[in-house]
């Protein structure tokens, strides 16, 4: 078993709300949000006074504890508030990613059982197309504004009073990501106030955060990484974050430039970004002091390429998943220079660690030994939402959670991480799931059998690669009929980026797709 370095913390006995904005007013005026492409911007006491407000027209309109409020939105200094003001009035927040289908949100709309969808304009015919799909929702509420729709802009000025709501921090549901874990379809990953504050503190002592650092947030809010690395963890420090709505390079430079930003937390992208493109140099980066890319596996040379182009320390990883609220290590900002390259960092504070063989999970693995991953801590989620056997499956009795990530640990407590037993596609940070996209292409009536993996293309991203046997009746069924049909019904990062046509899918007696047969063709 290996341990973490740092002494344990204690468990926050704290909602999500108090554990971030506690300090709020001892920051005051300070700059919390700014908004990276037209400068406006909110400080810390607007947060506060603004998240309570909005909290109270909740209540008002009728948000209860253990409702579920849908949030939809890219980045925007709407977005924290908006979170802080649901939980705060007891509400669960379960994150929609602003790319999902009518079809997808749908789905999660009903599987969570959300009553509130937040949202902005722009994405308002998909929310109003999700709400009539799954029923049940309540209201539609924007950030911005829309005809018919009340704004959160117009709810601030409610004047009721702040509801008091009982929280327990270890029992009630804070967020509600959805997931695909180690395989199949998204599941509702339920993660208590505790859960997500606890691991902010054990983060805390590898990766401080303070008044002077500067954050950029480009990596959405509504995947769990840029929930506590963007906007949990700075805010709960005093730091400033300055929110972009999605990832356009030359916006990205500038607003490092304009802002001073200090610290990065990206994924493997933009790292690939910063080392190759020639439009960085026309960029002055020099106020970056570290940058930290999870989410996916960072190639070593690609690291050090992009940190030496920029002058930097070298660029740090960190690891860990939805189900773990997320992070298990990270590679500490006092240690950038000393850490061997390719590793994913060491374990943080008050989580233990095993690597049992894949041949006989049983049996422990000592250093150097590759294994699976399995975690045990104050992280590990409570269990996936009405789904209590893929819970079973994922968190042993013992309490450790089995990755499905396979990796091994040197003789200093350095992670690497190797491989997946997992058959989870990691597009550009985004889970897809292979399971979701064969049930789909089997809705072809050309289409007879159908498999899907991940392989890498030239820019090294993990893509979705469809093995397809067409239908007897078919005829001639071409690559671009099956592309499009797929392209049709899901977000743009779950799409098939290759196909290729095979006689019969190699399965297992029980009927499980042997994946790794189908990676020998590739």
């Amino acid at each position: 078993m290996f341990r973490s370095e740092y002494a344990d913390v204690p468990p926050v006995e704290l909602p999500i709300h108090e554990a971030v904005l506690g300090r709020a007013a001892a920051f005051g005026d300070r700059p919390a949000l700014i908004d990276g492409t037209d400068g406006t911007t909110l400080t810390y006491d607007q947060v506060d006074r603004f998240h309570r407000r909005l909290a109270a027209a909740l209540a008002d309109t009728g948000v209860r504890k253990g409702d579920v409020l849908a949030l939809h939105s890219p980045n925007t200094i709407a977005f924290p508030t908006a979170f802080y003001a649901a939980t705060r009035a007891g509400a669960t927040v379960t994150t929609v990613h602003p790319l999902a289908t009518a079809e997808e949100f749908a789905k999660q709309l009903g599987d969570s059982a959300a009553r509130w969808i937040v949202t902005v304009s722009p994405l308002l015919a998909t929310a109003r197309r999700a709400a009539e799909l799954a029923g049940g929702v309540r209201e539609i509420l924007v950030c911005d504004s829309a005809p018919g729709h009340r704004s959160l802009i117009d709810l601030l000025a409610f004047t009721g009073p702040e509801p008091l709501v009982d929280i327990d921090p270890a029992e009630d549901i804070a967020a509600l990501p959805y997931s695909s874990g180690t395989t199949g379809t998204p599941k509702g990953v339920m993660l208590t106030h505790r859960q997500i504050a606890t691991n902010l503190a054990q983060l805390e002592p590898a990766v401080p955060a303070g008044p002077g650092d500067r954050i950029l947030a480009v990596l959405p809010f509504f995947h769990i990484y840029g929930l506590t690395a963007l906007m949990n963890a700075p805010l709960r420090n005093g730091a400033t974050v300055v929110v972009l709505p999605r990832f356009d390079l030359e916006t990205f430079l500038a607003a490092i430039e304009n802002h001073r930003i200090t610290g990065l937390y990206v994924a493997p992208p933009i790292v690939l970004a910063l080392a190759k493109h020639p439009a960085v140099a026309r960029y002055d980066l020099s106020s970056l002091e570290h940058v930290i890319s999870a989410a996916a596996p960072l190639d070593a040379q690609l690291a050090l390429a992009c940190s030496e182009r920029l002058g930097l320390p070298p660029i740090g990883q960190a690891y860990g998943m939805t189900e773990l609220s997320p992070g298990t290590h990270v590679v500490p900002l006092a240690r950038l220079h000393d850490a061997p390259a390719g590793t994913v960092g060491r374990l943080v504070a008050g989580t233990e660690m095993r690597i049992v063989s894949l041949d006989d999970p049983g049996k422990d693995l000592g250093t150097g030994e590759p294994g699976e991953i399995l975690i045990r801590g104050p992280q590990v989620m409570k269990g996936y939402l009405g789904r209590p056997d893929a819970t079973e499956a994922m968190i042993d009795a013992d309490g450790w959670l089995h990755t499905g990530d396979v990796g091994h640990v040197d003789t200093d407590g350095w992670l690497f991480v190797v491989d997946r037993v997992k058959e989870l596609i990691k597009y550009k940070g985004f889970q897809v799931a292979p399971a979701e996209l064969e049930a789909l292409l089997l809705t072809h009536p050309g289409i007879a059998d159908a498999a899907v993996i991940g392989t890498y293309n030239d820019d090294g991203n993990e893509v979705p690669h469809a093995f397809v046997v067409r239908h007897p009746d078919a005829g001639d069924l071409a690559e671009n009929d099956v592309l499009l049909h797929v392209a049709e019904r899901v977000a743009p990062y779950k799409r098939i980026r290759g196909i290729t046509f095979i006689d019969t899918v190699p399965r297992a007696a029980s009927g499980k797709i042997l994946r790794r047969q189908l990676r020998e063709h590739t």
